[in-house]
């Protein structure tokens, strides 16, 4: 009698720890791609984390790459799920059929996943210059997605897994390449020279503008930010050219014009921009008419920005 061959652990629960790491992915995705599109700052325990999520490599086509990143974790856990809804003793040749279909898909998009997260790091090192944490965890779950797809599976052909994974790997290069093609390297390595002209100021200030300027100025409201952070130029924009020279902002980058890095340290800056006012810290892009009225303003409110 032949012995019927055992199969594998990692065999019989590739696709459940699969739907696992993929759904850690999604909830770290969604909360990014939530904090994007609110404009506020993620909890990071390093600066790194601003810097590199508000980069101009953080969005693609105008959304947050990170939303990319969430419907990628959300098809991994779909494709990876599915055979396993399916009776394995009432519809047996159903459920093989789904594996098989569905192994290629998860090592196809699996390989593509671990190719755009490589070429993410090396930009976030040797570009930005700055650790994401965040990054560095979505990075570690599109290896282990990688090697679950080979190791989680029985391949008969690795010769074609290898041909396959090696297509799949510079298609995506090329098109990562391709979608990032038209962001120039200066905006992301600003000349020590004069760091602050990665975001000048276009908006004109209107009178209630500079007034709301010069009474936070009073009242000895702080804004901490960064020359680097989009939301901070945001900010900027709402104020105008003009009343914006007149806030006490606080540069907490050392590569920044006039920086003042051990100021934002000791009051515990953690993300940009964050408003100081009257003793309370308010992180986030803050509209003129809330600054007015945290601060306690009372002149005029037609604002034009």
């Amino acid at each position: 009698m032949i012995a019927k061959r055992s199969n594998p652990w990692i065999h019989r629960w590739s696709r459940p720890i699969t739907a696992a790491i993929a759904s850690v992915g999604a909830v770290e995705t969604a909360y990014l791609t939530w904090v994007k599109l609110t404009g506020g700052s993620a909890a990071c325990p390093t600066a790194g984390c601003d810097q590199v999520l508000n980069s101009p490599y953080a969005s693609v086509f105008g959304l947050p790459l990170t939303l990319f990143g969430l419907l990628a974790y959300l098809t991994m856990g779909a494709i990876a799920i599915v055979p396993l809804l399916v009776d394995p003793h009432a519809q047996k040749s159903l459920r093989a059929n789904l594996e098989e279909q569905t192994r290629l898909l998860m090592f196809a998009l699996s390989t593509a996943m671990v190719v755009f997260s490589g070429y993410l790091m090396n930009i976030m090192v040797f570009e930005i210059g700055e650790w994401c944490p965040y990054c560095i965890a979505s990075a570690v779950f599109a290896v282990s997605l990688f090697v679950l797809s080979i190791w989680g599976h029985d391949w008969e052909d690795l010769g074609q897994l290898l041909l396959t994974g090696l297509t799949i790997g510079m298609v995506t290069l090329i098109g990562v390449l391709g979608i990032y093609s038209s962001i120039n390297s200066s905006q992301t390595s600003i000349p020590a020279s004069n760091p602050a002209e990665m975001y000048q100021i276009t908006t004109t200030s209107g009178p209630a503008e500079i007034e709301l300027a010069r009474h936070l100025k009073q009242v000895k409201a702080k804004e901490y930010g960064a020359y680097w952070c989009s939301h901070c130029y945001e900010q900027k924009q709402l104020f105008g050219k003009e009343a914006f020279a007149i806030i006490d902002y606080v540069e907490c980058d050392a590569k920044g014009n006039n920086a003042r890095p051990q100021l934002c340290k000791d009051a515990g800056i953690t993300g940009y921009p964050t408003w100081e006012i009257n003793g309370q810290f308010y992180p986030g892009v803050a509209s003129l008419e809330k600054l007015a009225d945290l601060s306690g303003y009372q002149g005029r409110r037609d604002f034009q920005n």
